[in-house]
């Protein structure tokens, strides 16, 4: 059995095995394929006794020497199908977390159908980006005659949903940057982590939820019935464990590796201390990223006037409003390069924003074409290359006075880039400029502009605006517009990381406050409003230095 297959199976025996409230919802053949055939008895008595850490290579020799011939065809059929969809997942553009739950739903749910020579296609075709658990199982319903609960669908992701991290939306994963420490908060939040005092990031296991409370037998054993109810089997951590969580975290194996990448392993307190950039609350800049900070406990300020933090044992990580939190001081966490630039507000980017939103309906699309815009011609609808100005002896406005009288005829041939995506190529060029004729304005109307470039995303770039209607993340939208949109010659990883930095800056300014479908966002604390009101002493206390 491959790793990469066997890993896969893995991940989805160790997340149902270990939640009792997913076992209720699954049974029969599956569960016993799973049990039987991916996990030797024995280790499933000792993952629920918390006993052991799975090994993947170690079960795969156990189970291959253990199978009977029937049974190893039948493992081998569930490794080809397991491929299979991995492939079809995969070229479909969907991320690994996606084909993770096509995998899911054709373990517990589909094998049956395995046997239709279309079986693969025919799920693949049952995903959409942005897509809801009822939508997709009311898709799997329509395509397979099945009657699947989306409820049931959900409890089963939870576990693994709860574990998983994503980097691939990551602005450069290779430093460790505030931009990419806002994307981790964010995921813990929406991902639901829960808090125990002196963890990190990591998934809290029996074993490992043993160790904490002999640790710390007052703030984590005194909390044995929440915490065994509530956070095992996910990932946890305390106030400071978040920002640790990611300075430690191997983007490559997404493994939180202990104190690496230069992040010591300190509290809150010492964090605030050995700052070298850090003010009062009332001065915070606007920089998603920072730390913000009272005494004894510390959040990640994600921009907008939100924060995001570890609020403590009966709250995980929530999303939470700046002001009336106490926080008294922001800082630059000493540990994090911060991406920053000089982008004043343009005259012009709300209305771009609400321009193109309306047409792409999807946040992290529109801010990853606004960054790229924003680098051609700093959103100006008049902008001409600057190293053309000298060669054709104009600026901006005498250039576009001069196309708008007919006075210069060359608008289609001098290899000048114009307007908001500096337009440049000859072909181009020509139909914007028939388009202005057309419209009866002048070749710099910003709304002429904006509807010149949808119309050539429709027409010329189908597939690029098909992926700005799907993006997860404001690089996967940038790097595509880069690349396959306006394709200037450098395309480096600096270039990219770049453009995804300006495009964050407008995700943070409008889009964070919206979801995919445009309706804003819920505040978050977990899911019970005047739990945030209670036990206000214990919070207090279980954020304390950590």
């Amino acid at each position: 059995m491959s790793v990469t297959v066997g890993a896969a199976l893995k991940k989805i025996a160790v997340a149902l095995l270990t939640n009792p409230k997913v076992l209720k919802t699954i049974g029969g053949i599956v569960l016993g394929i799973i049990i039987i055939i991916i996990m030797p008895i024995v280790a499933i008595v000792s993952i629920f006794n918390g006993g052991i850490e799975i090994d993947t290579n170690e079960l795969q020799q156990m189970v291959v020497q253990n199978l009977s011939a029937e049974e190893q065809a039948k493992l081998q059929f569930v490794e080809n199908t397991m491929y299979a969809i991995e492939d079809g997942m995969t070229a479909a553009g969907f991320s690994d977390q996606r084909v993770t739950e096509a995998q899911v739903l054709y373990v517990l749910a589909l094998s049956n159908y395995t046997e239709q020579s279309d079986f693969v296609s025919k799920l693949v075709d049952c995903f959409a980006k942005n897509q809801t658990d009822v939508q997709l199982i009311n898709a799997v319903n329509s395509a397979f005659g099945t009657d699947l609960s989306a409820g049931d669908f959900t409890n089963v992701m939870g576990s693994i949903r709860a574990v998983y991290i994503d980097t691939s939306g990551y602005i450069d994963p290779s430093i460790k940057n505030n931009l990419d420490l806002v994307e981790w908060a964010r995921q813990a939040q929406s991902h639901g982590w829960g808090y125990v005092w002196g963890t990190y990031g990591e998934v809290l296991s029996r074993s490992r939820y043993k160790d904490k409370a002999q640790q710390y037998p007052d703030e984590v054993g005194g909390y044995a019935d929440f915490i065994e109810s509530h956070w095992i089997g996910g990932r946890t951590s305390d106030c400071v464990g978040l920002i640790k969580g990611y300075g430690w975290l191997n983007a490559d194996t997404h493994q939180v590796e202990y104190g690496t990448n230069g992040m010591p392993d300190i509290d809150a307190d010492t964090m605030y201390r050995n700052a070298s950039e850090k003010g009062t609350v009332d001065t915070i800049p606007e920089i998603p990223g920072l730390a913000v900070w009272y005494e004894g406990h510390i959040g990640i300020y994600i921009g907008g006037g939100k924060v995001i933090e570890a609020m403590g044992i009966q709250y995980g990580v929530v999303e939470t409003d700046l002001a009336g939190r106490g926080w008294t001081h922001w800082l630059k966490i000493s540990y994090i390069t911060y991406l920053e630039n000089d982008m004043a507000s343009s005259p012009n980017e709300r209305k771009i924003w609400d321009a193109l939103y309306t047409k792409i309906g999807n946040p992290y699309g529109v801010a990853g074409l606004m960054g790229n815009l924003y680098a051609e011609s700093g959103l100006q609808p008049d902008n001409l290359q600057d190293s053309y100005e000298s060669s054709l002896g104009h600026t901006d406005a005498s250039y576009t006075s001069a196309v708008d009288s007919g006075a210069y005829a060359r608008f289609p041939t001098d290899s000048a880039g114009y307007g908001l995506a500096q337009w440049t190529v000859q072909a181009r060029k020509e139909k914007l400029l028939a388009y202005k004729t057309a419209q009866g304005c002048s070749i710099a109307d910003l709304n002429m502009q904006l509807n010149f470039l949808m119309n050539e995303m429709e027409t010329k770039f189908p597939t690029v605006l098909a992926k700005l209607k799907t993006a997860t993340s404001v690089r996967e939208a940038s790097d595509y517009v880069l690349i396959h949109f306006e394709a200037p010659i450098d395309q480096s990883e600096f270039v990219q990381r770049e453009r995804a930095v300006y495009g964050n800056a407008y995700y943070t300014r409008y889009g964070r406050t919206l979801n995919t479908n445009g309706v804003p966002f819920q505040m978050a604390c977990n899911d019970a409003a005047d739990r945030c009101a209670a036990n206000e002493e214990a919070e207090v206390l279980f954020c304390r230095g950590h």
